[in-house]
């Protein structure tokens, strides 16, 4: 059974192949990137299978029995929280930290599922998980902009997970489009909005009239290496694996 590795504060923090003396990995084999539905993706690398925020079945976003090592849950709600469609052993993470598990780096970082710090909604862990040497930022249900300390501690982020489900739920486009301004990652995957709803003026479309994104096709996974991370921001939008 894997375990997680606290990292102790002022550690070291993990650099790029070629950084400050670091080796190079093996390259060529991409990370998968999927979408279960709602908030829930597996990323499938060569150093495991990591999991975010997977729901209940009960909550209206159930997945596929899924296996991961690491499962990194955002806050406790239904729709993010259940293990009981994960197979394995998996580690969860639950909270913010720096952890270490296996050759998989994760920083939790404390924010807020609102904009009266926690009042409304409560408190939202967001992760960034290091896997094959990139870095892939779930939001979680992020519900304000990010702050200088809050970017800070993030650091440098490849990918991005964004919630879209609207002000009432976590972010608004506009807010939304602002965070991708502040991490500045090369690939965006929207997340938390229904693909099927055929509504006009979804926060989905108004957050790709912010990004400046036309005639979006949705793809069955994304599969990446850091030599293939584009030039300039690309937004993807995946097809929900939700029954």
């Amino acid at each position: 059974m894997m375990m997680a590795r606290r990292r102790p504060p002022g550690a070291k923090r993990w650099v790029r192949p070629g950084q400050d003396g670091a080796s190079s990995r093996i390259v060529g084999v991409p990370m998968d990137l999927t979408w279960l539905g709602h908030a829930c993706f597996r990323m499938r690398g060569r150093e495991g299978i990591v999991l975010t925020d997977p729901p209940d079945p009960k909550s209206g976003h159930a997945i596929p029995k899924t296996e991961a090592h690491l499962v990194t849950i955002s806050h406790d709600h239904p729709g993010h929280s259940s293990l009981r469609s994960v197979g394995g052993e998996p580690v969860v993470l639950s909270g913010p930290g720096e952890y270490e598990v296996q050759d998989v780096l994760v920083n939790g970082i404390a924010t807020f599922h609102d904009e009266e710090r926690g009042a409304s909604r409560g408190k939202n862990t967001v992760f960034t998980v290091r896997v094959d040497d990139l870095v892939v930022c779930h939001l979680g249900d992020l519900g304000h902009v990010l702050s200088a300390t809050d970017l800070e501690k993030l650091g440098e982020v490849d990918i991005c997970l964004l919630p879209i489900g609207g002000a009432d739920t976590n972010l608004s486009a506009a807010m939304a489009a602002e965070v991708v301004h502040q991490l500045e990652p090369k690939v965006v995957v929207p997340m938390g909005y229904d693909p099927d709803e055929k509504k006009k003026d979804r926060p989905f479309d108004r957050l790709l009239h912010e990004l400046g994104v036309k005639d979006l096709t949705p793809v069955p996974k994304l599969s990446v290496t850091r030599s293939g991370l584009p030039g300039e921001l690309q937004v993807v939008a995946l097809d929900s694996r939700a029954r």
